[in-house]
């Protein structure tokens, strides 16, 4: 069965106090290239700029297309580890997936430029969307532990999931490509993917020792309060645990309805729709199917897993850089995360998942 921990402790790293002053740390900034030749020549104009004025130590580590981007960040930990620095994630949600997958076993800080479409994991945690503030920002961050998920062995910042959400993330990709990377036309590539056919699952679910079969199109797992605040569902967002979003057996129509509901954020109140918080989530595909291969997206960015999946809070948190003075300055994913990773670890129950919610999922989803 595929395990829930992250690799071993990198050897070469003595891993500091969890919270704390990031002021003065060298800088491994992985910088995605990809937008185009113009706006890449302006935000390296903008972090050395910024950054030699205030004489920073900082190399820049392009992923240009060259090279596989984990190559590009596990380049850039190398001569974080080396310099005793911090390593800062300049992209959307998937390059700081990335970046955050090779710096997590060292213990070192992590930094963040936002450059995606929505940048739910900047937002939540008070991280500026400009780039040129986000850079200034980092002069005098404080270190803040911040919970991650997992999905096996790969972490997660904002979301996982499979069904249906991978295959819009697909085609809104796509659209983006034709159309530009705007928030409008990513809603335009979910509304036809929405309106297409699509496949309902049949899913054996492991909460704590407790299971149930479902039929859904879609099982979307967050870690991001800020995207489930925006989808109306807040109060699933218990510290220290993850919060699962289940759909269930609903036509275009249907499913069209539930998009609409979440955009107002009102999911909430959605009667086919099933949320629960959770730290530890076992699923395997139904009638006896273990080892098939899924397609998963983490963080926005989509592959294929072998099942069992199982998502659980990282037992360590990410040593995050965030804004001095933030009204968040305490820590967040520090002593609540770390019990809650040790319950994960052990399969302790979750800590909203009421049985009368897993009857409904279950009766309302189709089990035999």
């Amino acid at each position: 069965m595929p395990t829930t921990t992250i690799a071993a402790a990198d050897p070469r790293v003595q891993a500091p106090a969890e919270a704390g002053d990031g002021a003065g740390l060298a800088l491994a900034i992985v910088l995605n290239c990809g937008s185009g030749h113009l706006e890449t020549q302006e935000r390296l104009q903008t972090l050395h700029g910024v950054l030699q004025a205030a004489g920073r130590r900082h190399e820049v580590f392009c992923i240009d297309g060259q090279r596989p981007p984990a190559e590009v960040a596990a380049q850039a930990v190398d001569w974080a580890v080396a310099q005793g620095g911090a390593v800062v994630a300049a992209g959307g949600d998937g390059t700081l997936n990335t970046v955050a997958q090779a710096l997590l076993p060292t213990g070192l800080p992590m930094g963040v430029l936002p450059q995606g479409t929505f940048n739910y994991f900047a937002r939540n945690h008070g991280i500026p969307t400009d780039m040129e503030q986000a850079v200034h920002a980092l002069l005098t961050a404080r270190v803040r532990p911040v919970q991650l998920g997992l999905l096996n062995d790969r972490v997660f910042l904002v979301n996982a999931s499979l069904g249906l959400y991978p295959q819009l993330l697909q085609d809104r990709e796509s659209f983006k490509k034709q159309f530009g990377r705007y928030r409008f036309n990513a809603m335009l590539a979910a509304l036809g993917t929405i309106l297409r056919q699509h496949r309902q699952w049949t899913l054996e679910l492991d909460l704590g020792g407790r299971s149930v079969v479902v039929r859904t199109p879609t099982l979307f797992v967050g870690n991001n309060r800020l995207q489930l605040e925006q989808l109306g569902l807040a109060e699933a967002a218990a510290a220290g645990s993850l919060t699962a979003v289940m759909v269930k057996p609903v036509g275009r129509l249907g499913l069209l309805g539930l998009a609409l509901r979440g955009a107002l954020g009102r999911l909430a109140e959605a009667a086919n729709a099933v949320d629960f918080s959770f730290r530890r989530l076992t699923v395997t595909p139904a009638h006896g199917a273990r080892g098939r291969r899924l397609r998963v997206a983490l963080d926005g960015e989509v592959l294929t897993m072998r099942t069992p999946l199982t998502f659980a809070v990282s037992p360590t948190p990410l040593r995050l850089l965030v804004p001095a003075g933030d009204a968040q300055d305490v820590p967040a994913g520090g002593a609540a995360a770390r019990e809650a990773g040790s319950d994960a670890a052990s399969g302790a129950a979750p800590a909203r998942a009421a049985p009368a919610v897993w009857a409904g999922a279950a009766g309302a989803a189709g089990q035999p």
